[in-house]
């Protein structure tokens, strides 16, 4: 059957844009190349005419360089219109892709909070708050623990205004020692004597002992 009537023409795929951006791309370059070659003919046109005299040679060159010109615009417009599509093309192009990734960053949204529900069901807030208490009751009896080995045995017990008290007059005896007025007897004593018991000395005038006292007359 497929021999008598043929097989039956598969279905074509759908345009692709950028595929599209590419052909045109394409076809604008090939233009251009033409466009430039015949730039390259009106300069050899031109310096033809420069050194040619007026006549009909030089008429015949210059409709030559007018016909070249003529194609030149009509190039330049096709490149325009050409550059103008593919531009056109881009910006769709543009325009699809960005509605690609938001499409698939929604759903990838959609995804992630969907199984943040199913992660929130395994948490019970019930238990959250009872942990906090327990932890909060430990933390309290670890701090009753390390009181208790701090504690100190055997101390008297001491009224606190007694101790007050005593604060205060050790301030003042802290006085009472920067105090040197002592001293001042210790140096004011007489030195030992130097000379011998009965040994006579004279000072003003009159006679002293040893001591440096004045000697009773008989």
């Amino acid at each position: 059957m497929n021999r008598l009537f043929g097989r039956g023409k598969g279905k074509e795929p759908p345009p692709n844009l950028t595929d599209c951006i590419g052909n045109v791309d394409s076809r604008a370059d090939s233009i251009e190349k033409k466009i430039a070659r015949l730039d390259a003919e009106l300069i050899k046109y031109k310096d033809q005419m420069k050194k040619m005299r007026e006549g009909p040679a030089k008429n015949a060159v210059k409709q030559k360089a007018l016909r070249v010109l003529k194609q030149k615009k009509m190039y330049e417009q096709q490149s325009t219109n050409l550059r103008n599509q593919s531009f056109n093309m881009e910006q769709a192009n543009y325009a699809t892709q960005t509605l690609k990734d938001t499409k698939t960053t929604v759903q990838a949204m959609k995804l992630g909070v969907k199984q943040m529900k199913k992660e929130y069901k395994n948490i019970n807030i019930d238990e959250i708050e009872d942990l906090q208490d327990d932890m909060a009751d430990m933390l309290e009896q670890a701090d009753e623990v390390q009181e208790a080995l701090g504690r100190s045995y055997g101390c008297p017990e001491i009224d606190e205004d007694e101790l007050a008290a005593e604060l205060d007059a050790l301030g003042d005896e802290v006085l009472l020692d920067d105090d040197t007025s002592y001293l001042d007897d210790a140096v004011n004593i007489p030195s030992a004597p130097d000379k011998e018991p009965g040994a006579e000395t004279v000072k003003d005038g009159m006679p002293v002992d040893e001591f440096g006292l004045p000697q009773m007359t008989s």
